[in-house]
């Protein structure tokens, strides 16, 4: 069947990081990585999407795509310059933001950390130490007091495990180290500020009587599947790549309970620190020792990441294993340079999701404008409206228009089929 149906109240939108589209010459992490050479096509942090002077645009065009819901990012740095300075004008610019997108009926998800740290927290450690986290729950708190009864849904950190093993185990982000030990380090005080910073977002509201507290992190998740599955080796560490990049993290900051290779700190109690099932899902990987592969003759986006659907689903299901709770799909989406497959992408991602039993209730796209893709620059373009950003002219991409239109429709038709999806094509590695 081409068409399909969305389940009821099932809710779909788009997905930002607050680095990626803002622009700004402000001092952080990602904008040091960038004027010390990291960034493969040279382009900078500063120049971006310029959303910080364009968020009505922005807006007006969110509401054009009648996109029900909107992940939005928060800058630290641009929060707190300086090491307990606060900048009023920027908190409320973002409230200002809310307010906005709030007047078009669009519901709002805040994200409270997206790999971005102040350059005065990261040259301190920011998360490799434990007593640093103070520092994170004091802009948490100035945040969440400052949105008050506007905003009641966050994701205190994204992707923990993304940040700390390409920043600490693979040395392609900040800081740029490439040890094992400090790479675990990370991942246990992240999961240690999520959770107090769960209770801390809850403790707030609560007894400011703000009803509705929802809080997740926004977990990436990834299918590992072994390479050759007759190989012991190959399986041995697939099941030893799954349990260190996803699996004791998952459920350290679901559950409280910490596991090998991450250690329990005597401040934190079993649990339940998640309100919802907040996942980021991309890719498959292909695992021969330690590190990512693709497995040849698959469908692949234009930085050769497998294409696989099915994976959406299989990673919900074992996230539900640990807490049956909602789930958020809180980023999915490829790079497609040419948006010539994007549309077949979200089709097949959405009807893998329909057709599950699982109580998945949202869609976050990744991502809603072509941005600065980390490392990648603004080489890969993962957005629904294209972004010229020598003019900053946005265009709405047929995959937009093909979002918009399951949003209007309550699914995929024959007819919307036939127009946006039948003719994609993904390429083969």
């Amino acid at each position: 069947m081409k068409n399909f149906l969305l389940k009821e109240d099932f809710l779909i939108g788009a997905a930002s990081a607050a680095t990626q589209i803002e622009g700004g010459d402000l001092n952080h992490s990602w904008m040091n990585w960038y004027k010390e050479g990291h960034i493969k096509d040279n382009s900078t942090p500063e120049r971006a999407n310029d959303h910080y002077h364009r968020y009505e645009e922005d807006g007006k065009l969110l509401k054009e795509l009648d996109l029900q819901i909107y992940r939005m990012g928060i800058e630290w740095a641009r929060i707190e310059p300086f090491e307990n300075t606060f900048d009023e004008h920027a908190i409320a610019h973002y409230v200002e933001e809310v307010k906005l997108l709030k007047s078009y009926g669009i519901k709002v998800l805040v994200t409270l950390h997206h790999f971005t740290n102040p350059m005065w927290f990261e040259e301190m450690g920011a998360f490799e130490k434990v007593e640093n986290i103070r520092y994170y729950l004091r802009f948490v708190r100035k945040m969440v007091n400052a949105f008050g009864q506007l905003v009641n849904e966050y994701i205190t950190i994204n992707e923990p495990n993304v940040y700390a093993t390409n920043g600490y185990f693979f040395g392609e982000w900040p800081p740029g180290d490439k040890n094992i030990a400090r790479t675990i380090q990370v991942m246990n005080v992240m999961a240690i500020a999520h959770i107090r910073a769960y209770e801390l977002i809850h403790e707030i509201r609560q007894r400011n009587d703000c009803q509705d507290t929802k809080v997740s992190f926004a977990n990436h998740m990834r299918v590992f599947t072994p390479e050759n599955p007759k190989s012991a080796r190959h399986r041995f560490f697939t099941r030893l790549t799954e349990r260190f990049f996803q699996g004791s993290l998952s459920k350290a900051m679901m559950t409280g309970e910490f596991e090998l290779p991450l250690r329990r700190h005597h401040s934190v109690k079993k649990g339940t620190y998640c309100d919802f099932i907040a996942i980021n899902y991309y890719t498959r990987s292909s695992i021969s020792g330690l590190k990512d592969g693709v497995k040849k003759g698959v469908p692949v986006n234009d930085l050769g990441w497998e294409i696989y659907p099915a994976g959406i689903v299989e990673c919900a299901r074992t996230l539900y294993a640990i807490r049956p709770l909602d789930i958020y799909i809180t980023e999915n989406g490829t790079c497609d340079n040419h948006d010539s497959f994007r549309s077949r992408y979200i089709y097949d991602h959405l009807q893998a999701i329909m057709a599950a039993d699982l109580p998945i209730k949202r869609y976050y796209h990744w991502c809603f404008c072509d941005n600065f893709e980390w490392v990648e620059g603004e080489t890969a373009r993962f957005g629904i409206v294209h972004v010229d950003y020598d003019t900053q002219k946005r265009e709405i991409k047929k995959s937009g228009r093909f979002l918009q239109a399951v949003t209007q429709n309550k699914g995929v038709t024959e007819e919307m089929y036939d127009e946006y999806v039948s003719n994609e094509t993904y390429q083969v590695k």
